[in-house]
């Protein structure tokens, strides 16, 4: 009896086994089916599209041509006053920075000196006035002996030569207290044209020699530039072409200006010609020695290969642009040439077919051979932005 039911649970124990065993393979075949389906296959291929607003193409279009210059601002007008007789500077009545008008008395310089010495030339002049009336006298009595034959003609003619040189002891007089006088007058220093002082060159107090500056006065209403330009850039200039000016200090404001003057040879040493493009400052908002910038516009010149500024990068100091070619971005480096800030366009010199499109607006993370569709124009109001389609 104990004997069967040892044998029994034998039995049950080896069916349990058994079913475990098939279970749990079961159980690993489900487990593997479910991860199976949850491992990701290759991700599909996905490819960027663009937009009739993204895109450009090149177009032949003539460039507007710029000659950039730059200067400094100099006064058309100016004049460094200097004492035209030497002493002892009394006063300067005007300091820098002050408008003056023509004419007003800038500084005084004493004239005691020249003061005696007018005396004395007026005095060297009343005696020359006396030797002439006593010539005249005497002369007119020698008349009257010659008539009578009491003198000889040589007697007459010494008393005429007396004249004659008393006459001119008068005008040398005359002449010299004309220049004594002339020196008090130059004694007062008098702003030779209206302006504002740029300069005190000396003070009051000081012994000032002849020629010694004193005051420098600068008029504002007019300013000139003076500009280098390349020799080969002077045959399309003219006078009176139009000079646009940027000035250092007045942030985007802009000065008209006009080419007044062409020298006619170039600076020794660089073949460049210098051009002087007068400007009117009547409120006087610029001043003298401003550093200014400017450009020239000359004449265009024939059709040639253009893309928008905005299509062109540079990385590295090179150029170049994005293209879609047979369905992929591609990486063109181009050459550039002139540029037309205005319209937005430069000059491609690298070869670039007309019909191949070109990314116009810019564009992150762009990847060499990346799939791109160029997407058909839809009439939407909204600018068209580049965006992912999944292709499978």
């Amino acid at each position: 009896m104990g004997l069967r039911i040892s044998r029994r649970v034998w039995v049950v124990a080896a069916v349990i086994a058994v079913l475990g065993a098939g279970g749990g393979g079961y159980a690993l075949k489900q487990r593997g089916a479910a991860n199976a389906a949850q491992t990701p296959g290759p991700p599909p291929t996905v490819a960027l599209e663009f937009g009739a607003a993204d895109l450009a193409y090149v177009s032949s279009v003539p460039m507007a041509r710029w000659l950039a210059i730059s200067g400094t601002l100099t006064p058309v007008n100016q004049a460094t006053v200097k004492a035209k007789v030497s002493g002892d500077l009394r006063e300067v009545r005007v300091r820098e920075g002050e408008a003056v008008r023509a004419g007003q008395l800038l500084a005084r310089i004493d004239t005691t000196d020249l003061d005696a010495r007018l005396i004395e030339r007026q005095g060297a002049l009343e005696s020359a006035r006396a030797q002439l009336a006593l010539a005249e006298k005497t002369r007119a009595t020698n008349v009257k002996l010659l008539n009578e034959k009491f003198i000889s003609q040589t007697a007459f003619d010494s008393s005429q030569s007396g004249l004659d040189v008393a006459k001119g002891a008068v005008k040398s007089a005359e002449a010299q207290v004309k220049i004594a006088e002339n020196a008090i007058r130059d004694a007062l220093v008098v702003a030779p044209l209206a302006g504002v002082v740029a300069k005190r060159h000396a003070q009051a107090g000081e012994k000032v020699a002849f020629d010694s500056p004193i005051v420098t006065v600068v008029d504002l209403a007019d300013l000139e530039l003076h500009a280098l330009i390349p020799a080969i850039d002077v045959p399309g200039l003219s006078i009176g072409m139009a000079v646009e000016l940027a000035v250092d200090g007045f942030g985007e404001r802009r000065f008209a200006g006009r080419i007044g003057r062409i020298n006619p040879s170039t600076e020794p040493g660089t073949r460049a010609i210098l051009i002087y493009v007068g400007l009117r400052n009547p409120d006087a908002t610029l001043r003298s020695g401003m550093f200014a910038t400017g450009r020239i516009a000359l004449a265009a010149g024939g059709a040639v290969a253009t893309l928008p500024l905005a299509a062109v990068r540079t990385e590295a100091g090179q150029s170049h642009v994005w293209v879609i070619e047979k369905g992929k971005l591609v990486r063109r480096t181009v050459l550039l040439g002139k540029r037309d800030e205005d319209a937005g366009r430069v000059e491609i010199r690298s070869a670039l077919p007309p019909e191949v499109p070109v990314l116009a607006t810019r564009f992150e993370n762009l990847k060499e051979g990346a799939p791109a569709l160029v997407k058909a124009p839809a009439p939407t109001s909204q600018p068209a932005q580049a965006k992912a389609v999944a292709t499978g």
